[in-house]
């Protein structure tokens, strides 16, 4: 387990959930979280995402799991489907955490490559602890690659088994899970 650091994770939340679900999966949160924590010793992980009230107990659980939530109000299209981009919030508010030093590392959860001038800078000034891309490689703006900053990439084959919520097996018709218990 990696010693806290004061290194804060600032997650471009939709981003994240999308990326994840284009590979076939469902996150873990809680265990994302526990990942940040001693993998990469982050203290702080700054979750941004529209608010939606019908979504009051997923932020219950998100919060629960230990993010800090950073709501952006949400305008919805001519077909009704929310938007709540979060883009310049959270590069407002890691901006503003570098400059009055919250942390000693950022880690960016992204694969959009409108934070590649956000990643330029923290790289630039040693501030930047890595990418964490919530696709593969090939998915991921080439904006983000070509800065050749450290970068990790979720929709790894690696990666899944960590971090994906683990299905509760049915209990069989006598009440029982299946499966070995030995």
């Amino acid at each position: 387990m990696k010693k806290l650091e004061q290194n804060n994770a600032y997650i471009d939340g939709a981003n994240l959930h999308r990326g994840i679900q284009s590979q076939g999966w469902i996150l873990d949160y809680r265990r994302f979280r526990i990942w940040l924590r001693e993998k990469h010793g982050v203290k702080s992980a700054y979750l941004f995402l529209g608010m939606i009230p019908k979504n009051q107990t997923l932020y219950r659980i998100l919060q629960e799991a230990g993010f800090i939530l950073e709501f952006k109000e949400v305008v919805y299209d001519r077909n009704g489907k929310p938007k709540g981009n979060c883009d310049a919030d959270l590069v407002l508010k890691t901006t503003m955490d570098f400059f009055q030093k919250q942390f000693k590392k950022a880690i960016i959860v992204t694969s959009d490559g409108d934070y590649a001038g956000l990643v330029k800078m923290l790289f630039s000034q040693q501030a930047l602890q890595m990418v964490v891309s919530p696709s593969t490689e090939q998915k991921c703006s080439i904006l983000l690659k070509r800065l050749n900053a450290p970068t990790t990439y979720l929709g790894q084959s690696r990666m899944r088994p960590l971090l994906e919520l683990k299905k509760e097996k049915a209990p069989d018709a006598d009440g029982t899970a299946q499966g070995s218990s030995s």
